[in-house]
């Protein structure tokens, strides 16, 4: 269980740095546009499933805000972190 644990808390850390990356432009080319790159190839499996059961808010992407209840709050609930 502790592991799940951690890797939950991980996986909400990486959704975290996602949507701080975001907020800023980002050189493809550079360091940081490679680990966004990763953060991204990380988080979409999950986020865009999301993004396409929520409504269409225009620039507001509400998915990892879902994904983090679901991860933060009702996983470790159930399994008992």
């Amino acid at each position: 269980m502790a592991l799940i644990c951690s890797l939950i808390n991980l996986y909400i850390f990486v959704l975290f740095v996602r949507v701080v990356l975001s907020w800023f432009p980002i050189n493809p080319n550079g360091p940081v546009g490679q680990v966004s790159r990763l953060v991204h190839a990380a988080t979409d499996p999950v986020l865009v499933p999301v993004r396409r059961m929520l409504p269409n808010m225009g620039p507001l992407d509400l998915s990892p805000i879902v994904v983090w209840i679901v991860l933060g709050i009702i996983v470790p609930t159930l399994i008992g972190c």
